[in-house]
């Protein structure tokens, strides 16, 4: 019999957003399934490249399986892993690869929801060129992303990557990885996918200014105003004074 041709995941009957209910297992794995509907239309992942998890509770996570496309993943296919797989002699190498950071993530982070590892071209691009988004440039991203750093590129599920995103994901909600992709991290799915948004807009401003003229930043004062509507807002993250000081002048 020949093999089932994979079917688009059908969503219109899913209710998202910051106020619907999306906890429960069923919940989260349609949701998981809505954003990587969301990721791959927007091309933020191509062919069978990218993964999505969310914390199911506070040893376990839901991540998309290695092997299939974001457009056609199934809520039943949604993988059920431990937080400590990475301790696991048992657990296979080929899914660890592609779990790796989002598992590394949700020991460093109780906070952590949902976590997406994708290609933003235009990020990614950035990363390849060696042009950093450390820069207080765009509003909302100095709000909501702070100042993303650029890992440099390790092989996945290396244990030098696996170091990488254990240093920087504590004080970072977004990351870029040199060469490899993006890791964005929200209370859920959703807000990850949200901030991966943000994230390629962002480069893709600071790409067409720098082919117009020299990057301006904003001046010290201004982003002293948004570093206090970060604060606010809950965006904000450990060791963020001395970061701003160094990279944008607010001291």
């Amino acid at each position: 019999m020949a093999d089932r041709l994979p079917v688009p995941y059908d969503d219109r009957n899913l209710t998202v957003g910051y106020g619907a209910p999306h906890r429960d297992e069923s919940s989260l794995r349609a949701l998981i399934c809505h954003t990587a509907q969301k990721v791959y239309r927007e091309r933020f992942a191509v062919g069978l490249s990218g993964s999505i998890s969310a914390r199911l509770d506070a040893t376990r996570i839901l991540i998309t399986p290695p092997g299939v496309a974001f457009d056609y993943v199934q809520p039943d296919q949604i993988l059920l892993l431990s937080v400590d797989s990475l301790n696991q002699e048992m657990a296979p190498a080929h899914l660890l690869r592609g779990a790796a950071h989002h598992l590394e993530v949700y020991r460093q982070r109780p906070d952590a929801g949902g976590v997406i590892f994708a290609q933003p071209p235009t990020a990614l691009a950035l990363s390849i060129a060696g042009i950093s988004m450390r820069t207080c440039v765009v509003p909302e991203a100095v709000i909501v992303l702070g100042l993303v750093p650029t890992a440099a590129y390790h092989p996945p599920g290396s244990p030098e990557a696996r170091e990488a995103v254990r240093a920087l994901a504590p004080i970072h909600d977004a990351i870029l990885f040199a060469h490899d992709g993006a890791l964005t991290i929200g209370q859920d799915p959703l807000q990850a996918l949200f901030k991966l948004e943000l994230l390629e807009h962002t480069a893709g401003v600071l790409q067409r200014t720098a082919l117009l003229a020299p990057i301006p930043t904003l001046p010290p004062e201004q982003v002293s105003a948004l570093l206090a509507l970060r604060r606010q807002l809950g965006y904000w993250r450990p060791g963020d004074e001395t970061r701003f000081c160094e990279m944008c002048g607010v001291c």
